[in-house]
Formats: structure tokens, sequence, C-alpha cells
């Protein structure tokens, strides 16, 4: 009898837990983001790509994109280096009229007119950091000069809720 009752409290008690933790969390939001990548001189526009990407509150997401480029790592040996664009987005929490989430972007490159096409020099900016963005407004996140050239790398986001 004993048992019976053990079982019988443990289960009401699992239901209990349960239901308390299906009313504790909230519903998933889902909101689209639009990245805009610029290399920039002064005020002219030297080169820009645009990514998006579909996310929600309870998730993390990624872009890859880019390419695997081989490089010579010995006299015998090849390696490959990843070089494009890599984003990650998460802990993305709703304000009022506004966004707040966590981003990792990295941008990196071969410069143009590499001398050793099998050592090549390779371009990177890597940004991170909590945010807090206007939703539905385009917002310069980061920005940095590129260390071989007077040109500036700029990441701005657009985040728009998804109803």
């Amino acid at each position: 009898m004993n048992t019976t009752r053990c079982l019988i409290a443990l289960a009401a008690l699992s239901l209990t837990a349960g239901a308390s933790v299906a009313e504790d969390a909230a519903p998933a939001k889902f909101y689209k983001f639009d990245f805009l990548i610029k290399e920039v001189d002064g005020v002219k526009v030297l080169n820009s790509r645009a990514y998006s990407l579909l996310t929600s509150t309870q998730n993390k997401s990624e872009i890859r994109a880019g390419s695997k480029i081989p490089y010579m790592s010995s006299t015998t040996e090849y390696q490959q280096v990843d070089v494009g664009v890599n984003i990650d987005v998460l802990n993305i929490k709703e304000m009022p009229d506004r966004l707040a989430f966590y981003i990792v972007v990295e941008v990196s490159s071969l410069p143009a007119g590499a001398a050793d096409p099998l050592r090549p020099p390779m371009r990177q900016n890597k940004w991170s950091s909590s945010l807090v963005v206007p939703l539905k407004k385009a917002t310069l996140l980061f920005s940095s000069d590129n260390v071989d050239s007077k040109s500036q790398m700029q990441v701005e986001v657009t985040a728009t809720p998804i109803p």
C-alpha cells in the first residue's frame, strides 16, 4: 500500500511541476533580422552584402556564408581556412519597441593582389556584444577601420517582428 501511495504522490507532484513549467514558459516571438555589411571609404560605399535570418526568442540563429580557401601549411601539406561572413544571434529579449540580444559577427577576406597565393594574408574583422536596437529601424551595430586601407567595415541590422 505504501508503494501505491508513493507512486500516486509522485505522479501528482510531477503533474503539478509540469503545469508550473508550462505556465512560466512564454510563447516564442519571431523576428526577421536583415543585416547589411558595408565597406565604406568616407561616404562612398565600396562594397556591400545583405544577409537575412528568421529567428525566435527561444533559439540561437546562425548565418555562415563563404568559401574554404586552401593554403600551404608546410612544404608538403595544405590546410583550409574559412573566408566569408559568420553571424550568430542569441539571447533575444523583447522590450517595448526595442529588442535586446547578443551578437557575434565575423567578416574575413583575402586582400586583393596577394603576393603569395599559397600563403595568402587574411583580413578579419570580428565583433561581439550585447545590444539593444529599435524595431523596424536600420541601426549601425559595429564599425571599424580596416588595417590595410583607409576604408571602414560596418555592420547594420534591421529587426522586424513577425506577427
